[in-house]
Parts: structure tokens; sequence; C-alpha cells
């Protein structure tokens, strides 16, 4: 008999698959403390929670016989990942549980925010009939911005549409084959804030996004917009969005969140212009019901030798075949991280290539963690060497893996390519012995770089001075250089400079770089 732990209150229609299970005892108790939680979780193969349990890594170790944890929702900021894989439990979420909740809850706060329904009914509540003051706008040809266009961005869209609004989009992984399919225009970051009346955001909060809504982004957007966040808070600045307001830049906002919660008194709330929710976007019955289930299915699935579809960590591997691959896992992170920071347009295709030592063993973990560096630039920590695959297929991404006998002189070799609808950019790395890992070629350059820490990627025309200038202004603005790599093809032809730097090159620094004589084009990153 397997034994299931749920420590949070879940929708008993939701873990049906796991109470009508004959082989499964199920145990759901929300009121215990984390003493009690301890003792409890020691004889549980599955343990399931919301958002209440914190599951650490004291709770992991006091489980001996535990398999699986399950998250019935999508964060799962509250459990121990690192400890769950490395103690060989699996941990599964509900990704799409709560995506028809959400995007009904965002059109509800836009027509809200539309209608002023909020204000009129506090109003009537304090016995006052105000008509005039509650004048609202139509939807009916307004342009709605939606940056993020996942899950959640398409239902809103199409929701949208049904309001005969004109929606425009952003997403790194949108383009204009996928946005006509959805009948919705492709538009970049810029085209989105400046044409939008309503703004909406839908992408996860990683350091790309955190105050991607600023004073700056603001600034660009249409006197009278209004801004909905639903996703996260944080993707907002919420400063930014209270001196908007009261200075008439934009007309209102609606929130269901905020970046601290609870957000009782926040200043925010004491603008008539604004509306907000307690964080309610998955708060439905059908929401959690699908939540519950879904990562029950999974639990079930997985005690009785099945596979699970929503995996957060990555899976056992042999202790033979993780000993020859755990070398290269940093290295395959790298060099997509690297390539995701640099190529331009809407990512299509992931080519990636082993040689050497590599050719007889399964590579494809190598893959799925270069991916999964790829893909994290975009989409945070929810990427993971597991779900990797699967986002990308869900984004329209094509993975080719291919073995080869030629090295190019090294031992082992990794090359990762990447094509968008605009270009495509390589970059192939090696572990040396004794020296670690190494980028040694960058397109068609040959390199020696070290793939972490703070790099300058220049793009230049092969004459004489280039280097000293870009090291003149770099010493004028204090930052040091640790190493430079330059590579071309031919004298005075196209090259590319790589240099390591002891400091971010930002702001005013970065904007010279790029005007320096010679210089095409400089990208600053961080791996």
């Amino acid at each position: 008999m397997h034994r299931v732990l749920i420590s949070d209150p879940l929708s008993e229609d939701g873990i049906k698959p796991l109470l009508e299970a004959e082989d499964i005892e199920t145990v759901m108790d929300s009121t215990m403390s984390y003493e009690q939680l301890l003792e409890a979780v020691a004889s549980a193969e599955a343990l399931i929670v919301r958002s209440q349990t914190q599951v650490t890594r004291e709770v992991i170790e006091h489980a001996p016989h535990l398999k699986i944890i399950g998250r019935a929702g999508v964060g799962v900021d509250n459990i121990d990942i690192d400890a769950a894989t490395e103690n060989g439990v699996i941990v599964v979420n509900a990704p799409d549980g709560n995506t028809i909740s959400t995007a009904e809850h965002t059109m509800a706060m836009l027509m809200s925010l539309a209608r002023n329904i909020p204000q009129a009914y506090h109003q009537l509540q304090q016995k006052r009939w105000e008509r005039k003051k509650f004048v609202g706008v139509e939807l009916k040809d307004k342009v709605l911005g939606i940056v993020g266009f996942g899950r959640i961005g398409r239902e809103v869209a199409q929701r949208a549409k049904g309001h005969r609004m004109k929606v425009i989009a952003f997403d790194p992984f949108l383009n204009e084959e996928k946005a006509e399919k959805s009948g919705v225009t492709n538009g970049s970051l810029d085209e989105v804030l400046q044409q939008a009346d309503f703004l909406t955001v839908h992408t996860p909060l990683i350091e790309k996004t955190k105050h991607l809504i600023n004073e700056e982004t603001i600034s660009v957007m249409k006197t009278g917009a209004r801004i909905l966040n639903c996703a996260r808070g944080g993707i907002v600045e919420e400063n930014a969005l209270y001196e908007a307001i009261q200075s008439g830049k934009i007309a209102g906002a609606a929130l269901d969140v905020f970046e601290e919660e609870p957000a009782t008194e926040h200043p925010l709330l004491s603008l008539p212009e604004v509306i907000a929710t307690p964080h309610l976007g998955a708060s439905t019955v059908e929401a959690q019901e699908n939540v519950a289930t879904d990562v029950s299915y999974d639990i079930r699935e997985l005690l009785r030798g099945g596979t699970v579809r929503n995996p957060v960590n990555l899976p056992s591997v042999s202790s033979e075949m993780m000993e020859r691959l755990a070398p290269y896992f940093k290295l395959s992170e790298q060099l997509g991280s690297f390539l995701s920071k640099v190529v331009d347009g809407t990512l299509e295709r992931v080519n990636v290539y082993y040689s050497g030592e590599l050719l007889d063993v399964d590579t494809i973990p190598l893959t799925r963690v270069a991916i999964k560096g790829i893909l994290s630039h975009h989409i945070g920590d929810r990427i993971n060497d597991v779900n990797a695959f699967k986002t990308a297929a869900d984004k329209g991404i094509t993975i080719n893996e291919q073995k080869s006998t030629r090295t190019k002189g090294f031992t082992n070799l990794i090359t990762v390519e990447v094509e968008t609808d605009k270009e495509k950019r390589s970059l192939a790395g090696t572990l040396l012995n004794g020296l670690g890992a190494r980028i040694v070629q960058f397109d068609q350059y040959s390199i020696d770089v070290v793939p972490e820490g703070h790099l300058v990627v220049i793009r230049h025309t092969d004459q004489p001075g280039a280097i000293g200038r870009v090291g003149s202004l770099l010493a004028e603005h204090e930052i040091n250089i640790a190493t430079m790599q330059v590579g071309r093809t031919n004298e005075g032809g196209e090259a590319v400079m790589v240099l390591t730097v002891d400091k971010p090159v930002v702001g005013e620094c970065n904007e010279k770089l790029g005007q320096v004589e010679d210089i095409k084009q400089v990208q600053c990153l961080t791996i």
C-alpha cells in the first residue's frame, strides 16, 4: 500500500484519482505543526502541498521513503528543489490548471477598470448616486497590449478579440507566423507600449522582467493608457505606477498581485483610479480542482511505476552515466546561456553537436541542459533540465542533436548552434585537461575564453587602434579587463573581441563603447 500525505487544503474532487485508488492510502491534514509534519512525512512515499507548507531540506531528509512531491499550483518557491533532486525525489507541479481562471480574472479586471465598476459600487454603498462621475470607456476598437504571450496571454487575447479589441503582443518566442495564427499583431516591446490603450503583463518574474514596467517604459505609453497586472508582483514597478497615475500619464490600473503581499496598506490602494483584488487569479473552484487533479494523476502514475507529465526537477540518471556526463553539464548550460544573450530574433531551431569523448555516451541530458541555458534567459527558474524539451516544443522550437568524428583537434567538443528568424549563431566549447571549460569558437572565429563572469562581446572591423580605444574607454570608467581574446578570419576584415571584466559594463560606458570607431556591435552579458 502506497502512502500519500496531503498537508495543505485541497479540493476532494481534485484528489479523486488518489482517493479511489485501492493501492493508495491518502492522509490529509492541513493543521499539522512543522514538528508534526516531520513525523508524518517519515512514512510517506508522496507529499502534496500548495503554498502553505514549507518543504525544506529537513522535511525531505526526514522522509526516507519519499519518491515524489506534488505542488498543486505553478510556483515551487516553497519546495527545496535542490534537496529533492539530491535525495532522488521528483517534484511535479500543475502549470496548466489555472490558465483559464487567470485569463478570465484578467478580463474581469479589464472590464471593471474600463467602466469603473468597483468605484461606482463603493459610492452606492455610501448611498451616493453619481452617474456623471463614473463615465467609462468602451473596449471596442481599443488596443490591448499583451506582454508575454504564453498560455494565459493567448487566452486573454482570444477573449479580448471577442470584445472587438485590437491585440498587439510582445514575447521573445513570438514570430509573425505564430502571431498571424493567433489573430494578433506581433510587436516589439516598444511598439506594444506605444500602441496600447490597455496594457496587461503575463510573464514570469525573473531578473529580465523585474520592474519591466517602470518610469522609462511608462513614459513611452499613451497618455491616458491603463495598466493591468494579474501575473506576478514586481513586474510593474509600483512607485513608478503611483507617480504616473498621480501625474495623469496613466488613467488607471488593475492589480491582482503586489511585490509584497498582503498589501492592505499599499499607497496605490489610496488612489481612486486603482482597482485591486487580493491575488485571486487562480481562486476558482475549477482551478483548485484542476491543479489538484493534475498533481494527483502524476503521483498515482509514478507510484505505479509510470511516468509523470509535469516534472520540475531532473529525473535520476545511472551513477555510471552521471560520472561520465557530470563534467560537461556546466559547460553545456554556459554555452546555451551565452548564445541566448547575443542572438537576435525569434528562436526557431537549436542544433547541438558532440564529438570526441562524447561519441559513445547518451548526450540527451547535456542537450537538455543546453536548452535550459538558452530558455532560462527568457523564462527564468521555471525552466529546468526535465521540462526544457517540452517547453521548447511548446514554443515551436526544433531541437536537433548530432554526433561527429570531427573534433577540430580537441579530445571533446560541444557545439551549440541557434537559428532565429534573423540569424544563425554558434558557440563551441571544450574541457581542457587541468584548465576547465573553454569557449574555443564563436561563429567562424577561433577564440579561447572562460565562459563565466562578466563578458563584453564586440563585433568590429580589424583595424589598428580598435583594441586600444576599447581598453582606454573601459579604463576611464574604472573597469578592469581580466582577459581579452580577438578572433578574425582575414586581415582588415570582420573580427570579434571577447573581454572578461571585473564588473558589469552598463549605462554610459556601454553606450560609448558602441560609438567607438570601427565598432559595429557591443553586447554585455553575465554568465
